[in-house]
């Protein structure tokens, strides 16, 4: 079986789970929406999990909003928040996932204006940007911004304090994209500042195609799905009852096995990184000297292709990535790595690795092994092709 470092893509469902999930896949197969007794017990099992939910995030049930994932759950905050707004302007940091970008430049084409904040070497948003930014825009115009809490390449960490309380002096509506933090570090909705906060099941070991909206009520904002008015007429469509739950359980897995899983993954990553120095002393690792998740290293080797390199791990059983895993299949080097001023050759040899609650140091001295194994016979293929 292949050695699977690639968590941040996504994760394996928990079993604890699955058995949550089954009787909502078997004989409690009631709509929630329906008045009888079926319908009353799915209601019930949805109830349920938007405390777990809301839980996890310090959030209240209410402010939870179920989407069908962290994508829905940004396009749901952008396009909602700007179709009450009419008109103004979208600024994001320039780490931001492709489910952020690319529904701000969509908004683009009905009248918004988009900026982006420039980070620093490391990846982190530098707050002079953003007031420079906030600060060339008329007083009164409507500005959304959008910054995520920990990048989903590097794993750096956003310090929001700065951030929100910039959004807040300029009257920003704030959207905390949280996909990769929730169940790897405490997060805080309610002491974040934010108005927006998204979330997906699939990356805390629940089941894909579910996820959430964190919003503050006091926020107006305009559904994408209209219909029978649920999720309190902000998200229509029936509920998938089993994903929700599965969604609840794996929340409430991660909140009371946060430290236990933080610590373990830091664990492994420490020990990821000093081998990594160790054995290959050219590797680059991206934003080392930032806070970052306890999972995640993304990392370069002078002269190599991190596509070749990656299709060359997979062959030998190691799943690891060039990155994004919605980014793959493109040829364009990270974008993350080129706002942090990464050039393009050295950003199409990254290679990232993230761990999660089932990896193991075994699994990493034969990630190592094979790493070594695999630049050996790169580096020798280039000296052939080149002498």
């Amino acid at each position: 079986m292949a050695i699977y470092l690639d968590y941040n893509a996504t994760t394996p469902l928990d079993g604890r789970v699955l058995d949550a999930m089954l009787p909502f896949l078997r004989e409690q197969f009631g709509n929630a929406s329906s008045g009888h007794q079926s319908g009353r017990i799915a209601r019930a099992a949805v109830d349920v999990a938007r405390e777990q939910v809301a839980a996890l995030v310090n959030a209240h049930p209410s402010q939870v909003v179920f989407t069908s994932g962290g994508t829905e759950a940004n396009n749901l905050a952008l396009k909602g928040r700007a179709a009450r707004l009419i008109s103004g302007y979208i600024v994001m940091s320039g780490v931001e996932h492709s489910s952020v970008r690319t529904p701000a430049i969509a908004l683009q084409k009905h009248g918004w204006m988009l900026d982006e904040i420039g980070v620093d070497a490391d990846g982190l948003l530098v707050s002079e940007n953003l007031q420079a930014i906030f600060s060339s825009m008329p007083a009164d115009s409507a500005k959304i911004l959008a910054v995520m809490l920990a990048n989903n390449e590097t794993g750096i960490i956003h310090d929001m304090a700065p951030i929100e309380a910039l959004a807040r002096e300029f009257g920003a509506t704030l959207l905390v994209d949280a996909v990769q933090a929730a169940g790897k570090i405490p997060v805080d909705f309610t002491g974040s500042g934010a108005q927006f906060m998204s979330l997906s099941a699939h990356k805390i070991y629940g089941p894909k195609g579910a996820g959430a909206l964190i919003v503050d009520k006091a926020v107006d904002m305009e559904p994408l799905l209209h219909g029978g008015g649920h999720e309190k007429a902000r998200r229509a469509g029936t509920e998938n009852v089993a994903a929700i739950v599965g969604f609840g359980k794996a929340a409430e897995l991660a909140l009371s096995e946060l430290s236990t899983r933080h610590a373990q993954t830091q664990t492994l990553h420490h020990y990821l990184e000093t081998r990594l120095r160790s054995e290959l002393p050219q590797v680059c690792i991206f934003g080392q000297q930032a806070k970052r998740l306890p999972n995640t290293s993304f990392f370069a080797l002078p002269g190599l292709d991190g596509e070749t390199l990656l299709m060359n791990l997979d062959q030998a059983g190691l799943a690891v990535s060039s990155g994004s895993a919605c980014g793959t299949g493109d040829v364009e080097p990270s974008h993350v790595l080129l706002a942090m001023g990464v050039s393009p050759e050295r950003a199409r040899g990254a290679i990232r690795v993230s761990l999660g609650k089932e990896s193991r140091r075994s699994e990493i001295d034969s990630f190592i092994g094979c790493l070594k194994q695999q630049v050996r016979a790169l580096q020798s293929f280039a000296a052939v092709a080149y002498a």
